[in-house]
């Protein structure tokens, strides 16, 4: 079989020949703006909307790619291309691009952005029974960044906060992922997944979009609730709220949606996926043009 290939600073090249610096800032700071996408039947989602938020965190940070937009998002499609095309026919990949500002203040060597775009098939094992089996949720001791040091709408891989609450939940109830809340204790949302609440009045209310990283698959959902006729609304939100709604959702790029059935070993609703679980789905189903379950337990066991 062929070797996936990779695009690093300026050229395609074999994957396993795709290798940064130690001494790139990336590394040596975390200062790396990324984006993450995935493809449904070898066709990159939202890619659009995803360039337009790298642009944004590329400003945030004064980091110029040294690329053209336009350029990138050909360069993310022809790769995607090359490398769907190994896959077994219903397989799909994941497309990671992630720019730095370059070597970390090395004297003597001129200081450009690292640029690097590399894709996997999608690792449907990490969610195809979440889908049934729910998310499990704990809240830590460990808080969101200030927007102090960073602004919420920065997409980074400054993680180390999402390292540690997401460990400190597993310690406190295993198999759980982190509930972040912020230095007053609203909710904010899960480590790399935005959080919805479903209201018994049918409607979904999430933390505001300026406090959170607005995720692209948020977008995507609250686009599905309006096709839907579901109202959306947005305030700040408690842990308590949180255990009283009647679902909750996470919304991120591969699994695209899950349902939360349990935060701190307490059961959300009814402790199953709710019918507005089932409504969202099928309408991603439909906007996507496949069964986004049955595909994740058809590769589980690639």
């Amino acid at each position: 079989m062929a070797e996936p290939q990779a695009y690093l600073n300026g050229r395609f090249l074999p994957a396993s020949q795709a290798a940064v610096s130690v001494w790139d800032g990336g590394f040596v700071q975390g200062t790396t703006v990324a984006e993450q996408l995935r493809t449904f039947g070898g066709k990159l989602f939202q890619l659009e909307a995803h360039i337009e938020r790298l642009a944004r965190s590329l400003d945030l940070v004064g980091v110029d790619p040294g690329i053209s937009l336009e350029r990138l998002a050909e360069i993310a499609q022809e790769l995607t291309a090359t490398n769907h095309a190994l896959l077994a026919n219903g397989d799909d990949l994941g497309l990671t691009m992630f720019v730095t500002p370059g070597l970390y203040e090395i004297p003597g060597l001129p200081a450009s952005p690292t640029v690097c775009l590399h894709t996997l098939p999608l690792r449907f094992h990490l969610w195809a029974d979440k889908y049934a089996g729910g998310e499990s949720m704990a809240t830590t001791d460990v808080v969101q960044v200030s927007a102090r040091s960073w602004p919420p709408e920065l997409k980074c891989r400054s993680r180390m906060h999402y390292y540690l609450a997401d460990r400190q939940a597993r310690l406190r109830i295993l198999g759980s992922r982190a509930l972040m809340t912020d230095e007053d204790g609203f909710v904010t949302e899960a480590t790399t997944a935005n959080i919805v609440l479903c209201e018994e009045q049918g409607g979904l209310v999430m933390p505001p979009l300026e406090k959170i990283l607005p995720g692209i698959s948020l977008g995507v959902l609250m686009g599905l609730a309006e096709k839907l006729g579901i109202p959306c609304t947005q305030r700040a939100l408690t842990v308590a709220e949180c255990l009283a709604a009647s679902e909750i959702f996470l919304t991120s790029t591969s699994p695209c949606m899950l349902p939360v059935l349990k935060i701190n070993g307490q059961p959300i609703g009814s402790g199953s996926p709710g019918s507005m679980f089932g409504r969202f789905l099928s309408a991603w189903n439909e906007l996507v043009g496949l069964d986004i379950v049955e595909q994740a337990r058809q590769f589980q066991s690639r």
